[in-house]
């Protein structure tokens, strides 16, 4: 029999600017889903605590810690997004957990654009409903929702940036929907 190697390819190759805008893929972040055991929410807390200084997140504001970012993503669910450029995030996260919480890798599930830029807001407001503006969704704040027919979880991490998150399986259809929005207000 012969030998197969599978290789790994992104769901997106390309990284798109239009006018002062940037769509770009964050191919190179983890996404690491923590389940919090029945009668488990105290160690779970005091692991993410010890392990990476992270408080637990609320439903609408991630939790932060350098560049390790905690999103609440159902009532004792949350993700846990990370730059990692080895496909052993789930071990590093169960590694520092030690037992207080479920984890799953969620990196290949999800596709990942940091969507930045001057005309951000009015774009995204065009195929997304929540509210944008900075009074009303301010930078850490965080989003489940769906853009243009598809579920979308969307963070705010600067005045004119937001970090985008869609199933991987609609990845093209994802960021179609974001470029063609983009282009209709630039």
């Amino acid at each position: 029999m012969a030998d197969i190697t599978l290789t790994a390819s992104p769901a997106l190759t390309a990284n798109v600017t239009i006018g002062a805008n940037q769509i770009a893929l964050r191919d190179d972040l983890a996404l690491v889903s923590i389940a919090t055991p029945l009668g488990g929410e105290a160690q779970l807390a005091k692991a993410l605590k010890d392990g990476w200084g992270l408080d637990m997140p609320d439903a609408r504001h991630l939790s932060v810690q350098d560049e390790i970012q905690a999103i609440q993503t159902a009532p004792d669910q949350m993700l846990l997004v990370f730059a990692h450029p080895t496909p052993d995030a789930n071990a590093v996260v169960q590694a520092r957990l030690n037992g207080a919480g479920y984890t799953t890798d969620q990196t290949d599930t999800y596709v990942v654009l940091d969507v930045s830029g001057p005309d951000t807001r009015s774009a995204l407001e065009r195929i997304c409903p929540v509210d944008l503006h900075h009074d009303a969704f301010a930078i850490g704040d965080v989003a489940r929702t769906s853009m243009d027919h598809l579920g979308t979880m969307i963070v705010r991490t600067g005045p004119d940036t937001f970090l985008m998150m869609s199933a991987r399986s609609s990845a093209q259809s994802f960021l179609h929907a974001i470029e063609t929005s983009f282009r209709a207000v630039v």
